[in-house]
């Protein structure tokens, strides 16, 4: 068979740019994976990270949609314990209604933030422990079904946005096999338990209205590149600005330190180095046709019925000819 591609788009922002230039950098992004074929565009929430644009995740999906045609978009994901499962149903109700038939609704468990930023949006430091019963409480919302005497989401109800579990433990494959909702892993960045959680989900999957099969998502890193050398050149830009990123949101500079590459190369073989080698696991990188392989096998070894691929070149150019690359070198291949 051949099997969909879909992009996660990080919206980075980086160094000496703006978030403006970063939602400009999605929209093109979103217009070249419309144009090459990929089936859906996903931004996932993340909080007082100074790198990433996408916190407000819904508003930059009406952004995107704006500027596009057919894709679907959507958040992968919105980390429900942030929020009232009231508002994400309005929310996404009113982007399915302004764009129908475009819009998905992924839903995480982590925080997608540290303690304080979770504790600066008001939250209930247990309220991940309620995540299922968000969820259940979010669909009826969509269904026009309300779990809550008397409140309904308007718009929402009965838009029936597509729901996906996203996960990077048994937990999530657990909970999406009893719901029988489609299943989305973080291989891109959790590598470690992919192929025990695909394995829980497909064995304890149970149908529902919404989906008669299981459905998995993988998350992949991808950089294709014309030059196998740039692509490895690319590669090692990335690694370099995720371990300054992990240095700097863990405290262990000072604010506003910055690194030297001979010094970030030097850090990347220590412990902290290590944890950005094993985020990075998952990685297809070289020209198209050393792409398309590790791809092929990555995809057959994940039991993936869709890859979701987050284009990490360091440059929005560099991205988009990623994004053309990749899909020209999937076209007719089957895993």
């Amino acid at each position: 068979m051949t099997i969909p591609l879909s992009v996660l788009d990080l919206a980075p922002i980086a160094p000496g740019e703006t978030a403006r230039d970063s939602f400009a950098a999605s929209v093109a992004l979103a217009q070249q994976a419309e144009r090459h074929g990929y089936r859906r565009v996903w931004y996932a929430e993340h909080h007082n990270m100074s790198s990433i644009a996408s916190s407000a995740t819904a508003v930059l999906i009406g952004h995107v949609a704006s500027q596009t045609s057919t894709i679907r978009l959507g958040a992968g994901g919105v980390m429900l314990p942030n929020h009232s499962p009231l508002v994400i149903a309005e929310q996404f109700g009113t982007l399915e209604t302004l764009y129908p038939g475009r819009i998905d609704l992924g839903l995480g468990r982590a925080p997608g933030s540290d303690q304080a930023t979770f504790l600066a949006m008001r939250r209930d430091m247990a309220a991940s422990e309620r995540f299922p019963q968000d969820v259940l409480e979010l669909q009826a919302y969509l269904a026009g079904e309300s779990r809550v005497a008397g409140v309904q989401a308007v718009p929402g109800g009965g838009t029936n946005v597509p729901l996906y579990i996203l996960g990077s433990s048994l937990f999530g494959a657990q909970l999406a096999a009893a719901l029988g909702l489609p299943y989305a892993f973080a291989s891109h960045f959790a590598p470690d338990a992919l192929h025990d959680a695909v394995a829980v989900y497909r064995r304890e999957f149970q149908p529902s209205a919404r989906l008669a099969e299981p459905y998995v998502l993988a998350g992949l890193n991808v950089i294709a590149s014309d030059d196998a050398d740039d692509a490895q050149q690319q590669f090692a830009a990335i690694k370099r600005i995720r371990l300054a990123g992990l240095l700097s949101r863990g405290g262990q500079v000072g604010p506003g330190r910055e690194f030297s590459d001979a010094e970030l190369d030097h850090l990347l073989r220590t412990p902290a180095g290590a944890h950005v080698a094993s985020m990075t696991t998952f990685s297809a990188v070289g020209t198209p046709a050393d792409v398309r392989e590790y791809v092929q096998q990555f995809a057959r070894t994940a039991d993936a019925d869709e890859l979701i691929v987050a284009h990490q070149s360091p440059t929005t150019e560099a991205r988009l000819r990623s994004v053309e690359l990749l899909a020209d070198a999937m076209q007719g291949a089957t895993v």
